[in-house]
């Protein structure tokens, strides 16, 4: 996630849960990270891992960030970073931009 990101925050937590990271793109907006990672397929696709509940708690986390913040008139957006590995070890990142 290089492409320009600066790093706000790292496990940023409130009463309502966490985000991985808040993050700020090249174009100013917030973005907040939830990074997935599976090693099997056994219990779903990291993408999968991220439902409708996980996404309501992620949404409560980042409007609580951009009120302490003041920032409730920035751009902001969720992404999701999703990693697996092959059967050869070799690991996979999908980045999706503005998931939900």
């Amino acid at each position: 996630m290089s492409r320009g990101y600066r790093l706000l925050e790292r496990n940023y937590r409130t009463r309502h849960g966490e985000v991985d990271l808040v993050m700020e793109d090249p174009a100013g907006t917030v973005v907040f990270v939830e990074v997935k990672a599976r090693r099997t397929a056994s219990y779903g696709t990291p993408e999968e891992a991220v439902d409708a509940r996980k996404l309501h708690r992620l949404h409560r986390v980042a409007l609580s960030y951009l009120q302490r913040k003041g920032w409730l008139e920035r751009s902001a957006r969720l992404d999701v970073v999703a990693i697996s590995w092959q059967n050869d070890g070799t690991a996979c990142y999908n980045h999706i931009e503005n998931a939900f």
